[in-house]
């Protein structure tokens, strides 16, 4: 009996090892669990050309939005650990999300860190026609006129639903929530005038700020933003602490085996060293991770930190949903 588990687990082994060589030798997705039109989709299309030239195999970029990222994250969640399907996303579904909703996966044990990508500041903007050209005209339009305005949010408990309650809570403020599929619905009926404010991240509002269809009030960080220098940040505004920020990473299925997370990993790090890539992370308004940072590793001990930083907050907000 040991002879045969020890020939087995040398078979499985060999083939493991079979795998990771051949690996890939078909169409690899990448899934980006949130309606197309947001700048996440945007910066996976940005890497999918010289990820297909390391590779050698086509990349498909598949959008699968709803319930706040957690059902695009879930497939692949439950996808087989092979290394050809990849979750694209940001903080929403692999640290809010746990703390949220009610899942059916576990956002840190059923999946493999791959890689740390970029970062981009939370920014307050509002619609051009309302009665407010900074933070603290915001805030005493609020305060005169309570439960009035509208904020939008990607789901319930995403990065922009937390700054919201954090807002109110330091200013003594109240406003609606209201919930949306995705970053590009939420943008288009900013700008259309259909609802008041949102804490959203940058670079997907600097495009409709630089064009005059929103106005930026200032930017949830603690130095001026370099995609923005003119707006000033939550501290100079009058909102001091309200900071915030979307930083998107890419995840596989747990159990992928290390030779193809590590292949996968140098396919994101050639890419990311790409300087064409590089002026187009910046020009969408995303800064690039240092290459110390791009590692499987780094993503598993930022993620980490982040559960742990927002875990309390979102717990004394008292938001919850259910999927």
């Amino acid at each position: 009996m040991l002879k045969s588990i020890v020939s087995l687990v040398a078979v499985l082994f060999s083939v493991s090892v079979a795998q990771a060589q051949s690996f890939p030798n078909r169409p690899i997705t990448i899934v980006v669990p949130f309606p197309a039109g947001g700048s996440t989709g945007a910066m996976a299309r940005i890497l999918l050309e010289p990820m297909q030239a390391v590779l050698g195999q086509p990349i498909i970029i598949e959008n699968v939005g709803g319930a706040g990222g957690s059902l695009g994250a879930g497939r692949v969640a439950r996808a087989a650990p092979d290394g050809y399907t990849i979750c694209f996303s940001h903080m929403q579904t692999h640290v809010l999300n746990g703390a949220v909703l009610s899942l059916s996966y576990d956002v840190v044990a059923d999946f493999e860190p791959l890689a740390l990508i970029a970062d981009t500041p939370q920014i307050v903007v509002t619609r051009t026609a309302f009665p407010a050209n900074d933070l603290k005209e915001l805030i005493g339009w609020l305060k005169a006129n309570p439960n009035k305005g509208t904020s939008g949010a990607v789901g319930i408990g995403g990065p922009s639903d937390i700054s919201a309650f954090q807002f109110k809570q330091m200013t003594g403020t109240s406003f609606q929530s209201v919930p949306y599929r995705g970053g590009g619905p939420l943008l288009a009926d900013l700008v259309s005038g259909q609802i008041d404010i949102n804490f959203g991240q940058a670079s997907t509002y600097i495009g409709a700020v630089r064009n005059g269809q929103l106005k930026a009030l200032a930017t949830q960080a603690k130095e001026r933003w370099w995609g923005a220098p003119e707006v000033p940040t939550v501290d100079e505004a009058g909102v001091p602490g309200l900071y915030g920020s979307y930083w998107h990473g890419m995840w596989l299925p747990k159990g992928t085996p290390k030779d193809i997370v590590a292949k996968l990993n140098a396919a994101v790090m050639v890419a990311l060293a790409d300087p064409m890539v590089q002026q187009r992370f910046r020009d969408s308004g995303q800064s690039i991770w240092p290459r110390a940072q791009q590692t499987p590793d780094a993503l598993a001990a930022f993620q980490k930190a982040e559960i742990e930083r927002w875990y309390p907050i979102i717990k004394a907000s008292g938001i919850k949903a259910q999927q």
